[in-house]
């Protein structure tokens, strides 16, 4: 039976039976997150000396940092270049959970089931060149290539099934999930050199004992399968037409499913994601979040000011925190044109114009989860990142305009991956109070809704 209304605790600023102070106002506001994916970078001369971000006409961020604080997001620091996936994994406050391995996630977000406690890997079809006793990844399967992409991949299915291990196909350009059925660890390096001008196809290592067995059964499978690909009508008949053969199958991103707490046992409160590609769709499950699918558009603004209109009504819905991300910014880095990511930019800052008014009502900060230079032969770098945060009750700082240089000067100074969601939670007035416990893991936040003592 609920009790009448007048007797349960109220938050009316009242002093109650016995008590000294009163009752807090419920004040708790909801987070937005935007991600910009790749925004950090460096000083470009073509720019005069600026940044994209800084050289950038940004009238719309340039106002929120006015009326927000400003600081740098370096995910792990100095110098340490993160990919999306483990700067996420941070950002989402992970840090002390095991990461599953990209593998999985790609997986789950394609929709595949992937079993729990057995090893996986993203594997590829590459074309190659063999120089001396090194083999030299030269390209990946092109969308005409799909068809004998395809067939290739059936093809291997018996030496996969010699070594224990089966392929699920993935976005039909040639890649696959590779279950290594017989394996429990996924802990082991990439095939995959990443880095083609610099490092040949590579052999797989443990990157732990446990890994030890797994690495040796995936270099023999890998081994295996080169020599069935060289051999293949359909790549004799490429060679044949003048076109490379697709004879070599990379893997990279391994790692294994475990049990992951959902992201309300972690966080303390329901979180909800505006994807556009699968790797965020399979964070989001694997996290037990809700999500909305919106596919990319070419109009970067307003493919962004959809995304800010979905993260609204995902809060409507009941989500304390929403994730809103854009791969643009990360593409037009590495097409290492800083004129072209400069333009993006601009895009961007058109389409978040509804930021302003959910800053109003909740706290929105918009950062990048690394830096992707337009210059230089790197891909990530860990160059700072321009991190700012607005809402109500955020006490604003010096800092007028966006960029790397002006958040230099705001208050917050470097944060971390990992420091980011309680940053964002305290202006939330959701602070965790760490000296109460209401919940088996600490949480970030102080939690929506812990677990009740019976009455009866």
């Amino acid at each position: 039976m609920t009790p009448p209304e007048a007797v349960l605790p109220r938050a009316d600023g009242a002093l109650h039976h016995g008590e000294t102070q009163p009752r807090l106002p419920d004040d708790r506001l909801p987070v937005v997150l935007v991600v910009l994916d790749g925004l950090g970078d460096r000083p470009v001369p073509e720019l005069g000396g600026r940044t994209p971000a800084e050289a950038a006409r940004t009238p719309v961020l340039d106002a929120l940092a006015a009326r927000g604080a400003s600081g740098w997001h370096l995910p792990f620091g100095w110098g340490r270049a993160p990919a999306s996936e483990l700067a996420h994994w941070a950002m989402f406050g992970f840090a002390d959970v095991a990461f599953p391995g990209r593998a999985v996630l790609e997986a789950v977000g394609a929709g595949i089931d992937v079993p729990e406690g057995v090893a996986v890997t993203h594997a590829a079809l590459r074309t190659s060149h063999v120089a001396g006793d090194r083999v030299w990844i030269t390209g990946r399967v092109a969308p005409a290539d799909a068809d004998d992409a395809a067939a290739l991949l059936d093809a291997l299915a018996p030496v996969l099934d010699a070594h224990g291990a089966t392929a699920t196909p993935l976005r039909g350009r040639g890649e696959a999930l590779l279950t290594l059925h017989r394996h429990a660890s996924g802990a082991v390096t990439d095939s995959d050199p990443f880095f083609p001008e610099r490092h040949p196809w590579l052999r797989v290592r443990a990157t732990d004992p446990a890994g030890t067995a797994t690495a040796d059964a995936l270099t023999a499978l890998l081994r295996a399968a080169r020599s069935a690909l060289v051999s293949h009508p359909v790549n004799r008949r490429r060679a044949t037409a003048g076109r490379p053969p697709l004879d070599v199958l990379t893997t990279k991103w391994s790692g294994a499913r475990t049990p992951i707490p959902t992201f309300t046992e972690q966080a303390g409160v329901p979180g909800a994601l505006v994807t556009q590609t699968g790797l965020y769709r399979g964070l989001a499950r694997v996290l037990g979040m809700v999500h909305r699918h919106v596919p990319p558009v070419p109009d970067v603004a307003a493919d962004l000011a959809t995304r800010i209109v979905v993260a609204g009504e995902l809060i409507a819905g009941g989500a304390r925190v929403v994730h809103v991300h854009t791969k643009a910014t990360d593409e037009a880095g590495h097409t290492k044109s800083p004129h072209a990511k400069r333009e993006v930019l601009e895009a961007a800052d058109r389409g978040l114009a509804g930021l302003a008014d959910l800053a109003d009502r909740a706290v929105v900060a918009v950062t990048g989860d690394h830096a992707t230079p337009s210059v230089d032969g790197v891909l990530h770098t860990g160059d700072p990142t321009p991190l700012l945060v607005a809402g109500p009750g955020v006490r604003p700082d010096d800092v007028t305009t966006f960029g790397e240089t002006p958040a230099r000067h705001g208050w917050y100074g470097p944060v971390r991956a990992a420091e980011l969601l309680p940053l964002l939670f305290g202006h939330a007035n959701r602070p965790v109070f760490l000296g109460h416990r209401a919940t088996p893991r600490r949480t970030l936040a102080l939690p929506d809704d812990p677990e009740p003592m019976p009455a009866g």
